[in-house]
């Protein structure tokens, strides 16, 4: 690697990301003395997990990085078939993933590694989130030639104690407000530098639409932000979206401030969307390109197509994965830039999936890859397995035919003028969890299609959101 990059650990080691070694890992910590290994890991929750060691001797070293420890796989995957008597997992670090911790004390240092977890049988654990988001991956690959790269949109919310020299009365009018309207754009600066330290790239950051002014039941005042991520092929884009979300809560935690990414902070107002962009690539055009969503005579790319086709159909069924909260419903049933109904439409930031506009340099060519925008997750989403539930709706439209491709496309286009409300076919999104449910097993093959998600894994997911369902209504 030549030039230079915003992260830190590839300008150190002097390689990309993806040729990191347990070898430069070793030489890394002997050279500058980082006495402190965070393994971590995500777990069913879409948390990060942490286990810290602190290495005797290099052989020690090396053996946590290349072999990694044992962990309770009950605690972690508790809902999704291991039991206590049947607990123990490993957790293997991937050196790609290595950072230096952004939020350590200076004069101790820690680097941090994620890992993958594997079975006592020694394979891949088949429910962990980043198996299936591998599998979901390559699949598509194997089967299509497409790798699916992808970015997230991460809404939230900042709270504070109201400040003498707040300015800011304009509820839900604060879209690309600045500093001192906003008082979150200082962390929302930081977080964007620490982000591009730690190896995760961010096309932009912006304050969001909502303010919500302190009341006596909540003596907090609150003001939304978003931060874009860039495209990455999609395992690394689950990454690092659980990453800024990591860093926004820390930030927030160091500043005296509450961190809220659920779906809704409070009825009425805009809520938090985890929006996915996509863009399918071919690895082996030209040295690798992304696909134009639409051809030179403004006709959909057949690739689009097939996504477009498969996220129409399993749209209602990403709910399982992408809006785990009842506040989900809340939010999508307001009618603030959130979809309703199941369809597609250019620039249309009120359709389930969103063509939006590229912007052009005065050469006309495009600044970024055009993308295919998944606008129905929210901050109750699980990055990984949402990603991956769109993996396999492109894959899902594959398996149609191309007529049948071509007329759910047809039919689920905002501006149809086959109908009087711009979406002839189109169905209204799941309105509660016991629809989710029914759309999940509806669709079950099409997740565990290739073994991408274990069909006892989806199954008991089914049965989760009926429940809650039952729960609901008591």
């Amino acid at each position: 690697m030549d030039s230079y990059t915003a992260c830190e650990l590839e300008n150190k080691l002097k390689k990309l990301k993806k040729c990191f070694t347990v070898d430069d890992l070793v030489k890394l910590c002997i050279d500058d003395d980082i006495k402190l290994i965070s393994l971590l890991h995500v777990g069913e929750d879409a948390e990060i997990k942490t286990l810290d060691f602190v290495p005797r001797d290099t052989k020690h070293l090396r053996a946590v990085l290349s072999g990694g420890e044992r962990c309770d796989g009950s605690s972690i995957f508790h809902s999704s078939g291991i039991s206590a008597d049947k607990s123990d997992i490993v957790l293997r670090p991937e050196p790609s993933t290595a950072f230096m911790d952004p939020f350590a004390e200076k004069d101790e240092p820690a680097l941090c590694v994620f890992c993958q977890h594997y079975g006592a049988d020694g394979l891949e654990l088949p429910q962990s989130p980043v198996t299936i988001i591998h599998r979901a991956f390559n699949t598509l690959f194997a089967q299509t030639g497409i790798q699916l790269f992808a970015h997230a949109e991460i809404e939230y919310f900042l709270g504070r104690d109201p400040q003498r020299d707040d300015i800011n009365t304009n509820e839900d009018r604060s879209y690309h407000a600045s500093y001192p309207q906003v008082f979150g754009q200082k962390l929302r600066r930081d977080a964007c530098r620490i982000l591009a330290k730690i190896g995760v790239s961010v096309k932009y950051a912006h304050s969001e639409c909502a303010f919500i002014p302190s009341t006596p039941e909540d003596p907090l005042v609150w003001e939304q932000h978003e931060v874009e991520l860039a495209l990455e092929p999609l395992p690394q884009a689950a990454l690092s979206a659980i990453l800024t979300q990591w860093v926004l809560k820390c930030l927030a935690a160091r500043a005296g401030m509450r961190y809220d990414g659920k779906p809704i902070n409070k009825p009425g107002h805009p809520g938090s969307g985890l929006h996915v962009h996509m863009s399918p690539y071919h690895p082996n055009d030209f040295g690798g390109q992304h696909l134009m969503i639409r051809n030179e005579d403004d006709k959909l790319h057949p690739a689009a197509i097939r996504l477009i086709a498969g996220l129409t159909q399993l749209g209602g069924a990403l709910m399982a994965f992408g809006n785990r909260e009842a506040s989900s419903f809340i939010r999508l049933h307001q009618a603030h830039e959130a979809p309703s109904i199941v369809n597609w439409g250019d620039r249309n930031r009120k359709a389930l999936i969103r063509l939006p506009l590229v912007a052009k340099t005065i050469n006309g060519d495009l600044v970024a890859p055009p993308t295919i925008e998944f606008r129905l997750g929210d901050g109750s989403a699980h990055p990984y397995l949402l990603m991956a539930g769109l993996a396999q709706a492109m894959l899902y439209g594959y398996s149609l035919s191309v007529q049948e491709a071509e007329q759910l496309v047809r039919d689920t286009d905002a501006n149809s003028s086959t109908s009087t409300n711009g979406h002839a076919a189109a169905a209204p999104v799941p309105k509660d969890f016991n629809q989710v449910a029914t759309e999940l097993e509806r669709f079950k093959h099409a997740f565990a299609a290739s073994d991408v998600f274990p069909k006892p894994m989806l199954d008991s997911l089914v049965k989760h959101y009926r429940a809650k369902f039952n729960n609901d209504k008591k």
